[in-house]
């Protein structure tokens, strides 16, 4: 979920809760209102009753039937009130109502004194018993009573308590009081919702408008990079980035993200300008030792063909061999010093041709097939289209390839011992040519499989039985660089006692 939406979502759900909070505050404020103008009709009502009539106990007792008759006239016009006559304890002596009520029973001591006692200031109103409903949560009014003559020492004889019924509507009204308020409520709804999308829609834009143009900016970075993008659309200055508020946060961080960007520029060029003096360097030396390492080792040649038949030279002999040994292991070090420089240069380009990889791969395996039968070692090529499809094609630079193959079957025959085996095979698989290099050598540790590409790493455990050496730690590196140029990737599979296998994926050509 993206900011925007999350940021729409919050507002539009926060103006629809405050719309319902608002008509549920409406309708417990009206209800309230209600409330209170009930009780204070009931007050009101009640002062008048026991103004004009005194000792209404006294009146009861004398004639009840005419007593009960005489309170339902006061309450003629007043249908949705009840009115009942209780004695000290609260048990009805005398009602207007006609609903069945329980036997003995009576109204609560708490109800009808706090109905005497009033309001108080927190609730305008007095909620308590309702006989006929059997409801605790009516609105009600009471007022004590005395006797002409006091019976004993009870101050009160009796209550005239008033229930406040709410109006019940008939259904034609109740209909259009429904009307009456849900319309306006559904459209307060509705325009506070329009409302709050509005709000959010013009939140939205004024605070993704900065993020957008940052992302832009970060993504134009990294899809250029650092020199390609600044020069091609990344804003120079934090002005650039928020023109219309260059000092709120958004300006801060466009400012952070430019002092970022003048760093990595800085920092950027520093290493380019590194690279490339490393680079030139490597070149110039590669360049400047070739010469005389190839030199020494023609002079090393001479001396040890002319003392090959010689006896008493047989200790210079050895000498010799050692001495021409290291000098063309510095000569191919020199090399592959020299030929990764030149493949690390940025304007470096490939000479590719399309080129049936299988054909390729058989004419590598034959060059060194001598070689493997001089070390007892069987050496096969396989070259087929695993889906079923035509010959292995790819765009290849043929003579960077061919040093990469060669690299890995160099590696599998210092690493093979007589009498194991090294296959070579070409697959077209679902638009990918897959060249393989595997041997039954004796495998690498698994802890250094994940550093064999890296330059200059050397396995301390894996020693070459051919040459009693370990490897100088550049050949895989030239082969996953040429690959990388090819635009493929390598992949490396080894178990210790069982063999290698190296795989290199390139596009296959259409």
């Amino acid at each position: 979920m993206t900011v925007r939406l999350k940021i729409a979502l919050t507002i539009v759900a926060t103006g629809l809760i405050t719309a319902l909070l608002v008509i549920a505050t409406v309708l417990v404020a009206f209800e309230r209102f209600e409330n209170e103008t009930t009780f204070q009709r009931a007050t009101s009502f009640l002062s008048r009753v026991t103004a004009t009539h005194d000792h209404l106990l006294d009146l009861h007792d004398r004639q009840p039937q005419e007593f009960n008759a005489w309170m339902r006239n006061l309450v003629l016009y007043e249908p949705d009130t009840q009115l009942y006559l209780l004695d000290a304890q609260g048990a009805i002596l005398s009602r207007t109502g006609d609903a069945p009520l329980p036997a003995g029973y009576t109204v609560s001591r708490a109800s009808l004194q706090a109905a005497v006692a009033g309001t108080s200031g927190a609730m305008p109103f007095v909620m308590g018993d309702d006989p006929e409903r059997m409801d605790a949560n009516a609105v009600i009014a009471a007022r004590a009573l005395r006797r002409a003559v006091i019976r004993g020492d009870e101050p009160v004889s009796g209550y005239l308590y008033l229930v406040g019924h709410k109006a019940d509507l008939p259904a034609s009204r109740w209909e259009a009081v429904r009307k009456s308020l849900a319309l306006p409520a559904l459209g307060a709804i509705a325009g506070i919702v329009a409302l709050t999308t509005l709000l959010a829609w013009l939140v939205i834009a004024s605070v993704t408008r900065p993020l957008r143009r940052l992302t832009d900016a970060v993504a134009t970075l990294s899809q250029r990079g650092l020199e390609e993008g600044l020069a091609e659309g990344l804003p120079k200055t934090p002005q650039a980035l928020l023109p219309a508020a260059p000092r709120d946060e958004f300006g801060q961080l466009a400012a952070a993200f430019e002092m970022m960007l003048t760093t990595l520029r800085k920092q950027w060029s520093a290493l380019r300008r590194l690279d490339h003096f490393r680079r030139e360097g490597v070149s110039n030396l590669s360049h400047d030792l070739r010469s005389p390492l190839t030199a020494t080792v023609a002079c090393l040649e001479t001396l040890d063909g002319r003392w090959r038949g010689d006896a008493q030279r047989t200790e210079d002999r050895r000498l010799v061999e050692v001495a021409l040994r290291n000098t063309r292991n510095a000569a191919s070090l020199v090399k592959s010093l020299g030929d990764l420089a030149q493949l690390d240069e940025p304007a470096f380009q490939l000479n590719a041709a399309r080129v049936d990889v299988g054909e390729l791969l058989d004419d590598i395996g034959l060059r060194f097939a001598p070689r493997a039968a001089q070390q007892g070692v069987t050496l096969r090529c396989d070259a087929a289209a695993a889906d079923g499809s035509d010959a292995p094609l790819a765009m290849l630079d043929v003579e960077l390839f061919e040093r990469a193959v060669a690299n890995l079957i160099d590696n599998a025959l210092k690493f093979c011992a007589p009498g194991g085996h090294i296959g070579l095979v070409a697959l077209r698989v679902q638009g990918q040519v897959r060249v393989s290099v595997s041997d039954t050598g004796a495998g690498i540790a698994p802890a250094d499989v994940p550093h064999l590409f890296d330059r200059f790493y050397q396995s301390r455990q894996n020693v070459a039985p051919a040459t009693g050496q370990g490897g100088r730690g550049l050949g895989l590196a030239i082969v996953k660089r040429i690959v990388e140029l090819h635009g493929g990737g390598v992949d490396i599979t080894s178990a210790l006692g069982e063999g290698t296998r190296i795989t290199l994926s390139l596009p296959a050509a259409r």
